[in-house]
């Protein structure tokens, strides 16, 4: 069994179960967004789905990942075998990407990417616990940014790839699925054999009794930080509109992958930063920044009618990203208690999973009814919601304290 590292400094005091991790989401996302990036103009354009199919299709896959993360998070708690959970969500979403090049019809697309995101799900609380339960406090923030931008930089390699092997086939859609098998089992490799599980988690969770009612004595912060998560996933719907946007103002179909690489190049750029920086200044100024930011990038997009306005609002929602994502995934780990963890970050997801579904479908009606500009504005509207509620809750804190959680191992801010 791996034991924690010993902290240093700076980047060396990330200990390097968490290194490898983000090593695993890099290699899975580079497979998966080789798929992804290309799957919304795949469906419209070859199998003749509409923007609202494409909301629901996105809207179910997203979620089915998001609510299966309850169920594992749950299970990791009371078998205290997190890397084992995550480790068959990796293999259960390799062994499906074969799926999609094989997919004769829409009813097999819809199928493979539900179960894909199933893994997805399996994998995704087992492994934010572990990347947890291997961090020290003190580098909390910057370990899971870190792992975030990893996991981002495979988001960018993949339509990098994509776009690629799109302008040496032809737009070869079919060739292009296949290649993106090879990085997914790479993925389930490395979590098998260069992942171990940490003492501590292991030991203070094993026998536990697996009892649901333990979810509602999790303390106030962190419902706290599940219902600001949920506002603003609500409001942030799936980046699938962002492509379909960019084809709406006549980037080619073969460059439009090219969409995901600027959002995620931002958000793996961003993402380290902020979160070692919440762990010297604290994570609440932060995250109010990064709402702030999806509201600005609504706004660019809902009014983009070139190119350079996309690539503009492509860029704000990356930044965006990257300072609201891996710093909620910090303050679910700074409120719960460590022994559950797994279901801390299941419960979540899972409420993360229902506003995601809603908006995704209500942003396709949207598109289909009243045209991209409506979407993206019902979207900044509603993170204006996020952003008012966030800064009153911001301002208790600072003035009364016990709303976010401790820095610096102790010291409300």
């Amino acid at each position: 069994m791996a034991t924690i590292e010993p902290e240093t400094s700076g980047l060396r005091a990330i200990p390097r179960g968490v290194w490898m991790l983000g090593l695993v989401s890099l290699f899975m996302d580079v497979s998966s967004e080789m798929i992804h990036a290309l799957l919304p103009l795949y469906l419209v354009g070859v199998l003749g789905a509409s923007a609202l199919a494409v909301g629901f299709i996105e809207g179910i896959a997203e979620a089915t990942a998001m609510i299966t993360k309850i169920v594992s998070g749950v299970l990791s708690d009371w078998l205290g075998r997190r890397k084992l959970l995550a480790a068959v969500g990796y293999g259960l979403s390799a062994f499906t990407k074969p799926i999609f090049p094989l997919a004769p019809n829409l009813g097999w697309i819809v199928a493979a990417r539900f179960v894909d995101r199933a893994g997805k799900g399996i994998r995704g609380a087992p492994r934010d616990a572990l990347v947890a339960d291997l961090s020290p406090q003190a580098v909390r923030g910057a370990s899971f940014g870190l792992r975030q931008s990893l996991d981002t930089v495979g988001a960018f390699l993949g339509p990098l790839a994509a776009i690629a092997l799109m302008a040496l086939t032809g737009d070869n859609f079919t060739f292009v699925f296949w290649v993106a098998i090879l990085p997914a089992f790479a993925s389930f490799g490395l979590i098998t054999f260069g992942v171990e599980e940490p003492v501590r988690g292991a030991r203070k969770s094993n026998g536990r009794r697996l009892v649901w009612r333990d979810a509602l004595g999790l303390p106030r912060a962190f419902w706290i930080v599940v219902t600001a998560a949920a506002i603003l996933t609500l409001a942030r719907f799936s980046e699938a509109f962002l492509l379909l946007k960019a084809r709406d103002v006549g980037l080619a179909v073969a460059l439009v992958p090219a969409v995901y690489v600027v959002m995620n190049i931002a958000y793996a750029l961003s993402a380290y930063p902020a979160g070692a920086l919440s762990d010297r200044l604290g994570r609440g100024g932060l995250l109010l920044s990064g709402v702030a930011l999806l509201v600005l990038a609504d706004l660019a997009l809902a009014f983009a009618a070139a190119l350079p306005g996309v690539a503009l609002g492509t860029v704000i929602w990356g930044l965006h990203m990257g300072l609201t994502q891996g710093l909620l995934a910090a303050l679910v780990a700074d409120t719960a208690p460590e022994d559950l963890r797994g279901t801390a970050f299941g419960i979540f997801n899972l409420v993360g999973g229902v506003a995601l579904l809603l908006a995704s479908v209500i942003a396709g009606a949207l598109w289909d009814v009243y045209g991209p500009m409506m979407t993206f504005l019902a979207g900044a509207a509603i993170t204006s919601v996020a952003l008012v509620w966030l800064a009153v809750i911001e301002w208790h804190h600072r003035r009364q304290g016990g709303f976010w959680p401790a820095r610096n191992g102790g010291k409300n801010v």
